[in-house]
């Protein structure tokens, strides 16, 4: 069966990968789509999206990811997170992976990751499954014809769900490994058909090495205004505290969704594409995302669908919750055509308190900044996971410690230079609950939140009246147009004062507690703006 173009100008044997089936170089988006149907690995959806399951994996394996411990690396990764894998066990999973690999045929995208050509790293994804090839196709950006003639990879990152690795012989910890090599400029990915791995792979990756250039890498979106990419701003978040529908403004030109990079020469996206959750996805509240889904090409994953009509059903959460869709940038109508902004204006940290005690904005300094930055606090709601019955703490260091492979210091010191050296203003922004916490109080008011967004990202609020807050020492607004006093002021929306006051007194000494692990490796104001 022919499943595409052969293109002899591509090989990788130079890469010492050889007596694979057919290999396919850089097929485009109709031709993986074709193929992917013809073997089998998804559905024809509306508009031409392609339907697909990942089977017993929907989301990442973060115990699974691994460094290997090679010389050059073995004093700048943070171990504690990222768990180890020696030469020896990764020599036996590449020789075994190569050797089950024999015979099977493979797709290859040549990719970038990286808006910026400066600060670009040139990256070679070879895929077992066609739809990944799609998926990475999307998600990372594409170099034009000129660019692919001469294309040499920097690193190789070869996926393959169909091998299963062997804890004892591989030295890893499960039949499926997420590991990386950078002696050998190797990824290795197994046993897992989750398509976010491919990109978590990169970004992680990213994340490692630009640090040692003074780029600060960031799980966050951006965006900037109309004609005015210097006006860019950030919005670092967990999921759920809103971070890809409070950026995604149409009055803004959005940067890009998930990852990006901040050099001396301003902001960039690392990827080309979007990768959306759609559980409850509303055309009235998101619908720019929501069109997504019925547009060709668009990898829908792990969707309930009618089998006849192949309707989304964007309620039901019987496979995962974490069900998704991936497309190109340009879906988007008020994307940016570089993904490219100026130096961050506005910084902005979402958190969802189910606390209720966080004021709904607030204005940080440097040193604050890198310590919320490091705490990388939101909030658990009681019933989203069984044992739940009250909200429950988050914190994830840098908004995102699955994807750091430094210790998280690099991260926030860079961050907070950055900021000093560039005169950003950061802001911490809850979008969580007031008036009580979750199951008494009620969730933040969008408009409110927007109205407090506006306000910052155009200078307004910059120049209003400002009180302390006497938990965390942070400037909290004393009014802003279209927002309710009231709302400034947690603990006056409180109907007990008492109960409020006991909450507030929990939740700093959370801080405070996890802070600790981050005493002995940071600067004395960085100390002061701690809690406790």
């Amino acid at each position: 069966m022919a499943l595409g173009r052969v293109n002899p100008n591509f090989t990788l044997d130079d890469q010492g990968i050889t007596g694979l089936g057919q290999v396919y170089f850089n097929l485009i988006e109709p031709a993986l789509v074709e193929t992917a149907l013809k073997r089998g690995e998804g559905e024809l959806g509306q508009g031409g999206t392609l339907l697909v399951s990942t089977g017993k994996f929907t989301g990442r394996s973060p115990k699974d990811k691994h460094v290997v411990r090679t010389e050059n690396v073995a004093d700048s990764i943070w171990w504690e997170q990222n768990a180890e894998m020696s030469p020896a066990g990764f020599d036996a999973l590449y020789d075994d992976m190569l050797a089950h690999m024999q015979g099977r045929d493979y797709f290859v995208q040549d990719l970038f990751g990286g808006a910026d050509p400066a600060h670009r790293l040139d990256v070679r994804m070879v895929t077992e499954l066609a739809w990944h090839s799609l998926f990475i196709r999307h998600l990372l950006r594409r170099p034009d014809a000129e660019e692919l003639a001469d294309f040499t990879p920097d690193w190789t990152v070869i996926n393959c769900p169909s091998f299963q690795a062997d804890p004892k012989r591989h030295d890893c910890r499960s039949e499926t490994v997420v590991t990386m090599n950078f002696e050998k400029k190797v990824i290795l990915i197994a046993g897992t058909e989750y398509a976010g791995e491919n990109k978590k792979s990169v970004f992680t990756l990213l994340n490692y090495l630009l640090p040692e250039r003074g780029i600060m890498p960031m799980h966050c979106s951006a965006n900037h205004a109309p004609g005015n990419p210097v006006d860019t701003a950030v919005f670092f978040g967990l999921s759920g505290t809103g971070k890809t529908t409070l950026s995604a403004d149409p009055a803004r030109v959005l940067i890009g969704d998930d990852e990006h990079g901040w050099s001396d020469r301003g902001t960039f996206n690392f990827e080309g594409g979007c990768y959306a959750k759609t559980i409850n996805l509303s055309p009235n509240a998101e619908p720019e995302i929501y069109a997504t889904t019925q547009k060709f090409g668009t990898v829908i994953e792990n969707m309930v669908f009618d089998p006849d009509t192949k309707e989304l059903d964007f309620e039901d959460d019987s496979l995962t919750a974490n069900m998704r869709c991936a497309y190109p940038l340009d879906y988007i109508s008020n994307a940016s055509n570089t993904a490219l902004g100026g130096h961050p204006k506005n910084i902005i940290m979402l958190t969802c308190d189910a606390f209720g005690v966080l004021p709904p904005i607030a204005r940080l300094t440097p040193a604050q900044a890198m310590y919320h930055f490091l705490s990388g606090f939101t909030a658990k709601v009681a019933g989203t996971e069984r044992g739940v019955t009250e909200p429950q703490p988050t914190f994830s260091t840098c908004f995102g410690a699955p994807f750091m492979p430094r210790r998280p210091e690099a991260y926030g010191k860079l961050l907070r230079d950055k900021i000093a050296k560039h005169g950003a203003t950061c802001w911490l922004v809850n979008t969580g609950w007031t008036g009580g916490a979750f199951g008494e109080g009620s969730r933040m008011p969008i408009r409110a939140t927007r109205a407090l967004l506006a306000a910052a990202l155009d200078g307004t609020l910059n120049n209003g009246q400002f009180r302390k807050d006497d938990n965390f020492g942070f400037e909290v607004p004393v009014s802003v147009p279209g927002v309710a006093d009231l709302l400034l002021t947690p603990r006056r929306t409180w109907a007990d004062v008492n109960a409020y006051d006991a909450q507030a007194d929990k939740l700093v000494q959370m801080f405070a507690d996890n802070f600790e692990q981050y005493l002995a490796h940071i600067d004395e104001d960085v100390k002061a703006a701690a809690i406790g």
